[in-house]
């Protein structure tokens, strides 16, 4: 959620400068620097952050960048030119290089060092230094804030070079994994979800890096060979990209006694996170115990919401720790992700991400984050005993919480009054859903049409060749059951309802086997400079709920192939991008 503004934008922002003229540096001018940064942003190497909230630090420009796409709907939303996506300064600025930007923008971005946490245990062997003090925006590079109709908005470089966080690596992202993110969250937009936004994207046409990957049809678990790939940089936008993990760095250093200033930091980026993210619902005249308070019920909210709609387009984040975990309660990292075609609980897109992160086990891992978000806040609040018991309530709810928005998300997609909501129903279809087995996003879809009989229903239905004809009947049988006791609970218009339930359950989803064509196609056209694909896809992934033309519904509403089954880099990957 963005916090409304004084309104500094020109009608249309059509050139950089006039971009330039609605900055508003709020994390750089209020928090801490590193009293170790170096001024000039040239801090490229990977070394411990003993203190500070942030790293000033120049994104490193990918040579000889090119257009690849933008976000025309986000463009529009901030009254920015469609012609500035491919002008000169704004490319320039937006592929990594700051060095020549119009005042008052600055030349120098920033990174910032967070913490991680997997399930509520405290982790550092990830930090090279085995110390925590290494561990945070190791290749992402934020350059600008801006106040732009209203609302702040952060612009962050995804693969704009070395932080002091980089860990040894090379701070870049490839071509490919920029792609599945940069249509990932306009698509996630598009479907109604609380997600980062996509502004931009370059590539490099001459400078490649070596990363793991799969081989054509490859069915390993992890990749297999190593591929030279086109670097580019992704702009990636949100209201603030402050993270749960980054509340538990300061926490911690603030138990520890780590520095004079440690709880003074903790403090300040608690106060910073309410300023961006929750200013519209946390009171400035209370006292910092009530903020507290406010900002732990307020965030347990949004983050269940956030879940149940993840469930409901059938997306799995994959990797969700909570250095993964926008405080702001949206949806931030779009790594190892993926969108179910196969109904499966225990659907995992990572192959290190285990069952503790597959698809229905989000509720968990949310709750699991959450607790080390009131952990982080716990500090603050040591000398008011009311307040501390009033925060333990608001997480012990957390699971009541849950447990109803997902029985009110479930009743939306099927299309009843959460009260009518069956649970014996449900969870019969849910062994439907895997016995058969069924596409998630078709089935729901086409159950939206309040089908007279199951024959519409087995659009969704994969390959049944292996069943017996018997065992088939029996599921048949099963399923007409379930269908006419789903039907008898439905009230109100036949009409009115199938048009209410396309709003809650989309036509069309990201599924991999869908992005590998555009990726593949850059990377064997790179030269030339062939994006047709991700334009297409853009196009058809940002109306995910319209009935779209019969040639895009061939092409893009159906089950997914056989040979795609188990294959990597579309079944399942790693976290290599």
């Amino acid at each position: 959620m963005t916090t409304e503004l004084p309104d500094k934008t020109a009608l249309t922002v059509s050139t950089l400068n006039d971009l330039a003229q609605l900055a508003d540096y709020s994390l750089m001018d209020t928090l801490n620097c590193d009293p170790h940064a170096t001024q000039d942003g040239i801090d490229h190497r990977s070394r411990q952050v003993f203190s500070g909230h942030y790293v000033p630090v120049n994104p490193t420009p990918i040579k000889d960048p090119e257009y690849v796409t933008h976000s025309k709907s986000f463009f529009s939303e901030l009254c920015f030119a469609d012609s500035l996506a491919e002008s000169a300064d704004f490319m320039r600025v937006f592929s990594g290089d700051t060095s020549q930007v119009p005042k008052p923008m600055r030349t120098v971005g920033w990174a910032t060092g967070y913490a991680l946490s997997i399930y509520g245990t405290e982790y550092i062997q990830q930090c090279p230094f085995q110390t925590g003090n290494g561990y945070g925006d190791g290749r992402a590079v934020s350059v600008l804030e801006a106040v732009i109709n209203g609302k702040r908005w952060e612009m962050q470089l995804k693969g704009g070079g070395r932080t002091p966080y980089c860990r040894g690596a090379d701070g870049r992202a490839v071509l490919r994994s920029s792609i599945r993110e940069f249509l990932a969250q306009e698509h996630m937009h598009a479907l109604g979800v609380p997600t980062s936004r996509s502004l931009s994207l370059y590539a490099s046409k001459t400078e490649k890096v070596q990363r793991p990957w799969y081989s054509e049809g490859s069915r390993s678990e992890n990749p297999d060979r190593m591929v030279s790939e086109a670097v580019a940089i992704s702009t990636r936008v949100a209201p603030s990209f402050l993270r749960v993990g980054q509340l538990e760095l300061f926490a911690r250093r603030t138990r520890n006694n780590e520095h004079p200033q440690a709880m003074e930091e903790l403090e300040k980026i608690v106060l910073h996170l309410i300023d961006r993210e929750y200013a519209d619902v946390v009171d400035k005249e209370l006292t910092l115990p009530e903020k507290v308070v406010v900002l732990a019920r307020e965030f347990r909210g949004r983050l269940i919401s956030l879940i149940a709609n993840w469930i409901r387009v059938g997306f799995c984040q994959g990797n969700f720790n909570s250095d993964n975990c926008a405080a702001g309660g949206f949806t931030l990292d779009y790594g190892p992700f993926g969108f179910c075609d196969v109904f499966d609980p225990y659907y995992q897109p990572w192959t290190g991400g285990g069952r503790h992160f597959s698809f229905l086990n989000q509720p968990n891992a949310a709750e699991s984050n959450y607790v080390m978000f009131c952990s982080a806040l716990r500090p603050l609040l040591v000398s008011h005993k009311e307040y501390l018991q009033e925060l333990d309530k608001i997480e012990g709810e957390f699971q009541t919480v849950m447990h109803s928005q997902m029985k009110k998300m479930w009743a939306a997609k099927l299309g009843l009054k959460e009260d009518e909501f069956d649970y014996e129903l449900f969870s019969e279809l849910q062994k439907l859903m895997v016995q058969t087995p069924v596409d998630y996003t078709i089935f729901f879809r086409e159950l939206s049409s309040i089908p007279d009989d199951i024959n519409t229903l087995k659009k969704s239905f994969y390959n049944r060749s292996n069943n017996s004809a018997k065992n088939i009947a029996e599921m048949d049988k099963r399923w007409e059951e379930w269908l006419e006791k789903w039907k008898s609970l439905l009230s109100g218009s036949r009409e009115q309802l199938s048009k209410q339930m396309k709003l809650v359950n989309p036509k069309y989803i990201l599924r991999e086997w869908f992005v590998k064509p555009a990726y593949q196609q850059t990377a064997i056209h790179n030269c030339e400079g062939d994006y047709s694909l991700i334009h297409e896809l853009q196009d058809v992934m940002t109306q995910p709920y319209a009935e779209q033309s019969q040639e895009i519904e061939d092409k893009y509403y159906r089950l997914k192939p056989t040979e795609f089954f188990t294959m990597g880099g579309v079944s399942h990957l790693s976290c290599s991008s």
